[in-house]
């Protein structure tokens, strides 16, 4: 058989993993970017994929290590160079995978920033006040209430279809990772939140109408490429919106207010497997993180203002 020139390889996996599993466009630039550098360390050795060993792999990853990268970046590097032999053994283009029985570095086990109650409400209240015009404070408010009652991913989010919230829904209709759908219900304040953004937006849209516009089919359109709000827009906005409710901006992204929306609910007694349903996880254990989010915030409560712990640090510092 003919081997195929590795950039071809490339974009015969990442036209697979888009048609036959439906990956995000993120998840195929990062598989993209990886690969590419790990072809380019491969080329600068007289070497390339289709006669790649087991050692090479190895070497790469030391190669990545000693450059200072992350564990998790290293992991994530692996994990596609793993898929991409993988697809190349199913396809016939090599009769082995080399990376197979390479374990990965592991990672460091963070827990993720938590916000508290009383900031998250300083957040929507902010959220109202934020914005050039009446629309964009509307548009803002819709999108933070939204974000904080059902833990979307920011892409998720961003690129919600406008037909999903039509009618004053109870529950939201997510897409997710990999197409799969999941039911999120939506609070008091997320129904109003969202029908007011709708008014606005259907105005506007009549006024494209008029002028031979095209409609957007998005609840949050943009005249951008993609057609709606941007990821990177959004992490911009929420900034924003952070100092205006002067709650610390290094402690505020959209994926810290999906960590609010867990960690709160799970402190209120909600289901961690209902949980997990709502964040969309394939595993509890993705979910169980929060668990110990909230034993460490426990902690620190008591840590902080329980009389007996008070009393023994005057007694230690007395010492």
């Amino acid at each position: 058989m003919t081997l195929r020139a590795p950039s071809s390889w490339i974009s015969m996996f990442l036209e697979a993993q888009s048609a036959e599993l439906g990956a995000a466009t993120n998840t195929l630039l990062a598989y993209g970017r990886d690969l590419k550098d790990f072809d380019s360390w491969l080329a600068h050795r007289g070497s390339g994929f289709e006669d790649a060993g087991r050692d090479d792999v190895e070497n790469y990853l030391v190669h990545c290590a000693a450059q200072g990268l992350a564990k998790s970046t290293r992991a994530r590097r692996l994990s596609a160079i793993k898929q991409l032999y993988r697809f190349t053994f199913e396809e016939g283009l090599r009769t082995d995978n080399p990376a197979i029985q390479i374990s990965g570095p592991g990672q460091d086990k963070r827990l993720p920033r938590i916000l508290s109650v009383e900031e998250v409400d300083r957040l929507l209240g902010a959220a109202r006040e934020t914005g050039r015009t009446d629309a964009d404070r509307v548009r803002n408010t819709c999108l933070m209430e939204l974000l904080y009652a059902t833990g979307m991913r920011v892409t998720e989010l961003v690129g919600l279809p406008v037909a999903a919230t039509r009618g004053d829904p109870r529950l939201l209709l997510i897409l997710g990772k990999g197409g799969k759908e999941r039911m999120v219900p939506l609070s008091p304040d997320a129904r109003a939140a969202l029908a007011a953004w709708i008014g606005l937006r259907d105005a506007h849209e009549a006024d494209r109408a008029t002028k031979k516009l095209p409609a957007s089919k998005f609840l949050f359109p943009s005249r951008g490429k993609q057609g709606h709000l941007t990821r990177h827009r959004f992490y911009l906005l929420i900034k924003e919106i952070a100092v205006d409710a002067g709650v610390d901006p290094a402690k505020v992204t959209p994926h810290t207010l999906r960590h609010a929306f867990a960690t709160h609910l799970l402190a209120g007694g909600a289901d961690l497997r209902a949980i997990q349903t709502m964040l969309g996880h394939a595993d509890v254990a993705t979910t169980e993180i929060y668990t110990h989010v909230l034993e460490a915030r426990l902690s620190e409560l008591v840590l902080e203002h329980h009389p007996l712990s008070a009393s023994a640090t005057r007694k230690d510092s007395g010492k």
